[in-house]
């Protein structure tokens, strides 16, 4: 996942940030928080090859996937941070 993260956000201009996070009590189960520069970006990102990839190498391990639209309110990152 942190492979795929790091080329989404290298190789596509439409993708803003993308974070993935695992639950301390439970690290089988990740939250994954996308933001793209509008809809189109988003419906991009669905179709290029590397994704789909994914996709299909990932289809197993997902258990569940619930997909949240959201409307930005108050989103803020130090410049450069990146965690590792």
């Amino acid at each position: 996942m942190k492979e795929e993260i790091e080329t989404y956000v290298r190789v596509e201009p439409g993708v803003l940030s993308l974070y993935a996070v695992a639950d301390k009590a439970n690290p089988t189960s990740i939250t994954t928080f996308e933001i793209y520069a509008n809809e189109d970006a988003y419906t991009a990102h669905r179709e290029i090859p590397h994704f789909k990839k994914y996709k299909s190498t990932t289809k197993e391990m997902v258990k569940s996937l619930e997909l949240l639209n959201t409307v930005p309110i108050a989103l803020e990152a130090k410049k450069g941070l990146r965690l590792e």
